[in-house]
């Protein structure tokens, strides 16, 4: 997580108006308690009103307020629609990081009840994809956005099993399923894999850099028929 969104992130916590400790908010953010009391610090100089002791709890003593964000009817509607259509296709996968984005534009809003998933004129009630499916994909999203290489078990349509370390370049969402590009070590070549066909998918903490003829623009590149 960048350090200014961890600072936003705390602010959001002390909105509840509750005393919170530092130990409570380094293990929230993932980050050490030393790191939690320098983020205090900066806060403090910024003028957002924390007060409090190491080893007792800070607290907010009053309200933080961001520049108001001019957003029309319409684009609010197209927000609440995307946040609605990931959240019913993908679920926690992705959860985390849709209620972080609707409280960074909420926080910016003139009146946060603005911004409301459940209002907009267009209801999301499809789920297309399995648990299984998403449980694949929270591992397959991981490996992509920390380029570690992924190892899974595969049955083709064929009905052919196989074993398949990979490096994750790209996921697709089609109509009702999910796939997801690599290269793969294995086959020594590009291959596109059907997430609901993977079994034990797990990260190898093996991580790796693009390589020239290995990144998904070369994938993409090749798929052209002049080569393009």
């Amino acid at each position: 997580m960048r350090r200014t969104d961890r600072l936003f992130d705390i602010i959001q916590v002390f909105r509840d108006g509750k005393l919170h400790k530092g130990e409570e908010l380094a293990t929230r953010m993932e980050v050490s308690l030393r790191t939690i009391y320098r983020d205090f610090d900066t806060l403090v100089a910024s003028g957002v009103p924390i007060t409090g002791e190491r080893g007792v709890g800070y607290l907010m003593q009053g309200p933080v307020f961001l520049p108001p964000l001019n957003i029309t009817q319409g684009e609010l509607e197209v927000l609440e629609l995307g946040l609605a259509l990931v959240q019913a296709s993908f679920g926690r996968v992705v959860a985390a990081d849709a209620q972080t984005l609707g409280d960074k534009v909420r926080a910016v809003l003139p009146r946060p009840e603005m911004l409301d998933p459940g209002r907009g004129s267009i209801g999301v009630y499809h789920t297309k994809f399995s648990d299984a499916e998403r449980e694949t994909l929270a591992v397959v999203r991981r490996g992509i956005l920390a380029r570690t290489k992924l190892r899974f078990d595969y049955l083709s349509l064929q009905q052919e099993r196989s074993h398949r370390h990979v490096r994750p370049l790209q996921v697709q969402v089609w109509e009702a399923v999910l796939t997801f590009t690599a290269w793969c070590e294995d086959r020594r070549d590009f291959r596109v894999f059907r997430l609901d066909r993977m079994e034990k998918t797990v990260l190898t903490g093996e991580g790796f850099q693009p390589e020239r003829g290995k990144t998904l623009a070369d994938y993409l590149k090749g798929m052209k028929p002049d080569g393009t």
